[in-house]
């Protein structure tokens, strides 16, 4: 099946149900409020000549995270620098001042680690993914996966650590 022959309204209800956790996984690789809504139509842009096979292995979305994932690294290369982003807010905190500051400052720590290591890191714990998907999303064995994550976590320790000690 062609893209001509690809169903529009497949996509539009595939999109209309993906299109916001897509679009939040966008802006947690990037931190960018700005480029997220880009990267989801321009990875959806990307699937739909492949959408027919793949719909049929059941791998639409991994395609489209995989293609968001590739955009942000691209675009990371090219300016080699880091993006100041916007601030999350955490539901779980009691206090909201405390809940904003604790989530501006995990952001900003998350934000320093490279492209990779992000990625990795809200693979599995934003989107709660198994290190194997986590793998299959960043294109890279599993390993190399919980490397990114351990190597991730071990920098927001280390730098933890250092802003605590007096």
């Amino acid at each position: 099946m062609t893209v001509t022959e690809t169903d529009p309204g497949d996509v539009a209800q595939w999109v209309a149900a993906r299109g916001a956790a897509l679009q939040r996984f966008a802006y947690l690789v990037t931190g960018s409020a700005d480029d997220a809504p880009d990267l989801v139509q321009e990875a959806i842009s990307h699937a739909l000549p492949r959408w027919s096979r793949l719909t049929a292995q059941g791998t639409t979305e991994a395609y489209v995270r995989r293609s968001i994932v590739n955009a942000a690294m691209s675009a990371w290369r090219k300016q080699r620098r880091l993006v100041v982003v916007e601030e999350p807010v955490s539901p779980t905190a009691a206090d909201p001042g405390q809940r904003l500051a604790d989530a501006d400052h995990a952001w900003a720590l998350c934000a320093e680690l490279p492209p990779q290591q992000r990625a990795a890191v809200v693979l599995r714990f934003y989107e709660d993914l198994p290190f194997a998907d986590v793998a299959r999303v960043l294109g890279c064995p599993e390993s190399t996966a919980r490397s990114h994550v351990h190597r991730a976590l071990a920098d927001l320790r280390r730098r933890l650590a250092a802003e605590e000690a007096p």
